[in-house]
């Protein structure tokens, strides 16, 4: 059988092996069939020579935790991150290929029915709540510690909003805290902002492109987009929520959602390009931790350091943004593989900061890395968003 990849961005890769120390997966255990380079190769076998599509093949591309943080480092341009996208919606649609039932059932649960509902995934998060009060969610699923007083946050509109800010679906459930800062921060500026009207705009779809569920990913696209119609900023406070939301002119493939990619930015970008007030200096240090979607996807890491350097004393880690292993729902389907990145990428984050102490203070610009990192003891992981805040004037 095929898998429908395009042809040129198939045969684009050279072997030349540039990308593998780019490769968390590679990196952690050290076989080819774990790096880009391997996987092409396995999904050239299976598109050009008809190898079979099975247990080691699905393996493979499962592990990936598409952080494309090999496109960064490829010489030849490879498209790696189109590649695993449409692989996995062969799968996503081949009997036999398939997740396990139970795997299933829970993405059908969590992606069809919460994710897109606003309202379910609120009262699911109060659920959350409850059972973290009453000691019944285990630490090592890594949930944030949810807070009656962030829950119940209202985030308020200015008329004839000049710029939107995206809430999405988890973020606008759990961290409704760095939407608030978001506002605030946008406000400093002096533009007249608002949250993303209507219900429509619920869910990127981005986590449903990842797992090859492409038509829900476009239908949650033409949802996002039919919300918030005309020409005015969309800025986005998720990294991972502004890379899809960016990339819908190739989801869709039409005119108008090349437009409305054309109008995202991420956080960080809008407020840099706008201009923020003088901050007042915080005489604290912080280790950016640049998300793999800022980063290698939308190429926006840039303005994350410039406005934080205005107020915080900052450091980089020195593995070139390796990625953290959160990867969307990727840390709750490979608990080692992801829990081994991670400890990696603290390490790094630990040997960047400057100050020997207790608590690492981390920036980190989306809420999957933020939770993935939070998990480890001795981060403070915080949105840019909510830094750049306190040292407003």
């Amino acid at each position: 059988m095929t898998l429908h990849l395009d042809d040129d961005e198939l045969v684009a890769c050279v072997a030349c092996g540039l990308c593998l120390p780019h490769c968390p997966t590679y990196r952690v255990t050290g076989l080819e069939i774990a790096s880009p380079r391997g996987r092409i190769a396995a999904m050239r076998s299976v598109q050009y020579d008809d190898a079979p599509i099975d247990a080691a093949f699905v393996g493979a591309m499962e592990e990936c935790v598409q952080c494309r943080g090999c496109e960064a480092a490829c010489p030849s341009g490879v498209a790696f991150g189109h590649l695993m996208e449409e692989t996995r919606a062969v799968l996503h649609d081949t009997p036999g290929a398939r997740p396990r039932l139970g795997q299933r059932a829970v993405e059908w649960l969590g992606y069809r029915i919460v994710l897109p509902n606003r309202v379910l995934l609120r009262m699911l998060t109060w659920l959350i709540w409850l059972a973290q009060r009453l000691g019944l969610v285990p630490g090592r699923f890594g949930l944030p510690k949810l807070a009656a007083r962030d829950l119940t946050i209202r985030l308020d509109s200015d008329p004839d909003p000049e710029a939107f800010l995206f809430t999405g679906c988890v973020m606008d459930a759990w961290q409704r805290a760095v939407h608030r800062s978001a506002l605030a921060v946008m406000r400093s500026t002096g533009a007249r902002v608002a949250p993303s009207p209507n219900g429509g705009a619920t869910c990127c779809g981005g986590l449903h492109t990842h797992s090859g569920r492409l038509d829900e990913a476009r239908a949650l696209a033409r949802r996002v987009i039919a919300s918030m119609p005309g020409d005015v900023d969309i800025v986005v406070d998720s990294a991972g929520c502004g890379a899809a939301m960016k990339d819908y002119g190739r989801l869709l493939g039409t005119v108008e959602s090349e437009a409305f990619s054309a109008r995202v930015s991420d956080f960080s970008e809008w407020v840099v390009e706008r201009g923020l007030p003088e901050l007042r200096t915080t005489g604290r240090s912080v280790v950016i931790q640049d998300p793999c979607h800022l980063r290698h996807v939308q190429h926006a890491q840039g303005p994350v350091h410039q406005a934080l350097a205005l107020a915080y004393d900052i450091s980089t880690t020195a593995d070139d943004g390796l990625c953290c292993g959160a990867g969307g729902a990727y840390a709750v389907y490979q608990l080692q593989l992801a829990a081994a990145i991670r400890t990696r990428k603290a390490e790094a984050i630990r040997n960047a900061s400057p100050m020997a102490t207790a608590t690492v203070l981390v920036a980190s610009a989306n809420p999957g890395c933020a939770m993935h990192l939070g998990a480890v003891a001795g981060l403070d992981v915080r949105h840019p968003a909510e830094l750049i805040e306190e040292a407003l004037p």
